[in-house]
């Protein structure tokens, strides 16, 4: 079973899954099909496995990973100035009602008990 999710993320699939169900198991355009469903399974595997190491493992790395800028030079470097400069990280949520308004909640100081 596919879910809704993955064929919006990977739209092809949809019809790779619905002409595995009408080849039979005999026909060249089913490797076609099962191949690129196949790839697709790698990639969902792969984007698991990512996350589920940035989830379970430190949550400094796991800051580092996603806000230190990409490109190199003085973005970077004024990135891992501040970032090793301090042991902590302030988080903030963005949220809102079921109607759209906005609901401020207070930042928490999140302490790292290791940086790496």
């Amino acid at each position: 079973t596919v879910s809704d999710g993955v064929f919006t993320q990977w739209p092809q699939v949809r019809m790779a899954v619905q002409m595995l169900g009408r080849l039979p198991p005999t026909s060249g355009q089913r490797i076609v099909f099962k191949t690129q469903v196949e790839k697709v399974k790698v990639s969902l595997d792969q984007t698991k496995d990512s996350f589920m190491k940035r989830f379970t493992g430190d949550v400094s790395r796991a800051y580092r990973e996603v806000y230190r800028p990409s490109e190199e030079g003085e973005k970077q470097d004024y990135f891992d100035s501040v970032f090793t400069g301090r042991d902590y990280i302030t988080l903030g949520v963005d949220c809102h009602t079921g109607s759209k308004d906005d609901i401020t909640l207070p930042c928490v100081k999140y302490l790292f008990s290791h940086k790496n």
